[in-house]
């Protein structure tokens, strides 16, 4: 089996789940409400009131309606960022451990 090397090509390779879901971003002590656009297995987008820079590490807390089910909590990296009107920012959240 042949196997090619990863390129950036390759991030649309995984299944993303479009969910928007209320999220909490934690960054330097300050906890910001967000919204989750979409959701993958090694990455998230999230829209944001709040301005961050490609390199930040935020933690992330979606928390979870259904008694049985555990909420999703995930150290990560911003990758990109792309402005949005009224102030607003739309980010790539690389996932990078889950807790």
């Amino acid at each position: 089996m042949h196997q090619t090397p990863s390129n950036h090509s390759e991030k649309r390779d995984f299944i993303r789940m479009r969910i928007d879901a209320q999220v909490s971003l934690l960054h330097a002590g300050q906890v910001i409400a967000a919204v989750c656009v979409d959701l993958s297995s090694s990455g998230m987008q999230i829209k944001a009131p709040q301005r961050y820079q490609v390199g930040d590490q935020i933690e992330v807390s979606i928390d979870s309606d259904h008694p049985a089910l555990k909420g999703l909590h995930a150290s990560t990296e911003v990758v990109w960022i792309a402005d949005q009107p009224g102030g607003q920012q739309k980010f790539g959240l690389r996932i990078l451990a889950m807790h």
